[in-house]
């Protein structure tokens, strides 16, 4: 199962039995806008550590439960709905979707017909984060429309978001834009590529808007995964990691190709101190590939 299957059938998930636990009137008391975007911590203290839901085939409040004990402190892709459900058992959610018009990841800001829609979804979406303490919305660019240019494509999204930037500068959250790989899991994806995803950004031109970098999409991409956040991470907010091939586990078993010590010691170096998520299909027994990954992706 993918994301865009996951995101199909989200609806059927039983987060109405978690609510239903929950005492009415519940609040969170973290600030969206510190909580990724704020001054980073003293040195030698590292980034959080994050898990999308959508992948680990698991009922939301158990997985809630067992969470803290593995090194999480988040678990990310949750509806505004579900979000009560981790922060009653102490979790924090690094990245919520927006309105259900925009979990898309076909259908996106690179066509003005969605503007409309998705400016009052987005604006409606990022006030319910800042109150919740969510830091991050996450959003999509579609994928490429018939005779639409990459050029075109940059200029029509940048127009739908800088009509969101308003709102999400007063609610102090920020929407992230995901690179995902075209060639093999996303067909067509616009946003494929982090030079054009950073050329969006630009183009954009507020602090609320950033890119989510997907270590294992961009590696299927484009490679040279260092140099390119070394570079370019100042326009970057959040980060999501599987092995390749496979966007498995990476562990010292598995056969990949990726070396996720040292890419987590280049974002800490860059003085990344927001939340990377764990976005790996697992292979083995899910918490305690969980908590492995964790340590992998620990920098101390």
């Amino acid at each position: 199962m993918d994301r865009r299957q996951a995101i199909k059938t989200a609806a059927l998930a039983g987060v109405a039995t978690a609510l239903g636990r929950l005492a009415p009137g519940l609040h969170a008391t973290t600030d969206a806008a510190a909580a990724s975007n704020g001054p980073s911590p003293a040195k030698g203290d590292s980034f959080k550590h994050s898990v999308c839901y959508w992948c680990c085939r698991m009922p939301l409040d158990k997985l809630a439960a067992a969470a803290g004990k593995i090194g999480l402190q988040s678990i990310e892709l949750l509806t505004v709905e579900e979000i009560p459900v981790v922060q009653k058992l102490g979790l924090s959610c690094a990245c919520a979707y927006g309105a259900k018009e925009t979990r898309s990841i076909d259908n996106g800001f690179n066509r003005r017909s969605n503007h409309d829609k998705f400016v009052e979804a987005y604006e409606n979406a990022v006030a319910k984060c800042a109150e919740l303490g969510v830091p991050n919305v996450i959003c999509f660019s579609g994928k490429r429309n018939k005779g639409q240019s990459d050029e075109e494509g940059l200029k029509i999204c940048a127009e739908g978001l800088k009509r969101i930037m308003p709102a999400a500068e007063k609610a102090g959250v920020t929407l992230i834009m995901e690179l995902l790989n075209s060639k093999v899991n996303h067909k067509g994806y616009q946003c494929d590529r982090t030079k054009w995803g950073v050329e969006l950004v630009k183009r954009v031109g507020s602090e609320r808007f950033k890119l989510l970098y997907d270590i294992y999409h961009m590696q299927v991409m484009e490679g040279d995964v260092i140099r390119t956040i070394r570079e370019n991470h100042k326009y970057i907010a959040h980060y999501h990691t599987a092995g390749n091939p496979g966007r498995n586990e990476f562990e010292s078993q598995d056969v990949q190709e990726l070396n996720y010590p040292a890419i987590m010691k280049a974002i800490h170096d860059t003085g990344f101190r927001g939340y990377v998520g764990q976005e790996f299909n697992p292979k083995r027994k899910l918490l305690a590939s969980l908590e492995n990954a964790v340590k992998i992706c620990t920098v101390s």
